[in-house]
């Protein structure tokens, strides 16, 4: 696997043998020096045509920790402010001699046009509405360290689903590992292609609650949308958001996710983010734990390809 663009790409298999990683690199962040040898040498590239908090630190800790050296691109600092088409600027980076290419971009597709150009591995940080496959593997991550078999689990996606590129690739994951999905969202945040995703479809959050193992709220990608989708925010809280009367509807067991930035009283209420079942700050933990795992068997992979193994 010289590229990481897609969660289609791996399986059940796959998957598993990045929880498996990921599980020894969670060892390694529990040293008093968080740090092995595993990538020394390589130099690993950050592209990042998008904002970024999470997925950019989280990615630059993890190559860190791997020992490898990292180089940061920012298009607004770039010579893309000057023109600079995105091909060359991809094959200006890597004629500096980096190994692997992290990219965000805001066209769908684009990470997959670039592992094209590129002889570097390319790991998608996400692009457009399509696809985040990282953060669905971290998500995974968390919940299997609860324990729980995925087998029949019941996952309910709640909020934007339509410009969702992580809403995209957990559906793909959690169907994979066997959890069954249900979409919860106003019919102006669903794509019309919904069903075909393989998942069910509610317009009404209370009524999958007490059957709900794990709640993932999404955010309202306002920057994504051309238009009014929803009456107002509130109302949209008022239907969509998890208050706390809708927290106390949900299983003792549950887990509430969101893979941020949360915006506190539109999909969650503030006093329930400090509810114990909330997780998102062991997303954000495992987030480095799982992309050292991608980034060391990425790189591994190609390594091998290159010399003919």
């Amino acid at each position: 696997m010289k590229d990481l663009l897609t969660i289609d790409q791996l399986g059940a298999d796959g998957i598993g043998e990045i929880m498996i990683a990921a599980d020894s690199f969670a060892e390694v962040c529990q040293r008093p020096v968080p740090k092995v040898p595993a990538l020394r040498g390589k130099t690993i590239a950050s592209m990042f045509f998008e904002d970024s908090t999470r997925t950019r630190n989280s990615f630059d800790t993890a190559a860190k920790r791997l020992s490898a050296d990292t180089m940061n691109f920012s298009a607004s600092s770039s010579s893309v402010s000057k023109g600079e088409s995105l091909r060359d600027t991809v094959e200006t980076i890597e004629a500096m001699g980096v190994d692997a290419i992290i990219v965000r971009h805001k066209s769908s597709g684009a990470p997959q046009q670039i592992a094209r150009w590129a002889q570097a591995s390319v790991i998608n940080a996400g692009d457009g509405w399509h696809a985040h496959p990282t953060q669905a593997l971290l998500d995974v991550y968390t919940v299997r360290q609860e324990g729980r078999s995925f087998e029949g689990m019941k996952v309910a996606i709640v909020g934007d689903i339509s410009h969702s590129r992580v809403a995209r690739s957990n559906i793909e994951a959690f169907r994979t590992l066997g959890a069954d999905v249900t979409l919860v969202a106003p019919p102006t945040l669903l794509p019309p292609f919904a069903e075909s995703l393989g998942a069910t479809v509610s317009h009404d959050l209370d009524s999958v609650l007490g059957d709900t193992d794990v709640l993932y709220l999404l955010r309202m990608q306002s920057e994504r949308m051309n238009q009014a989708l929803v009456p107002s925010l509130g109302e949209y809280h008022r239907t969509f958001g998890l208050t706390r009367d809708r927290a106390r509807q949900l299983p003792a067991n549950s887990l509430i996710m969101h893979p941020g930035p949360m915006n506190r009283g539109i999909e969650i209420s503030p006093e329930v983010v400090d509810d114990p079942r909330v997780r998102v700050l062991n997303q954000v933990t495992n987030g480095v734990v799982v992309r050292m795992a991608v980034l060391y068997l990425v790189l591994s992979s190609a390594a091998a390809e290159r010399s003919g193994e």
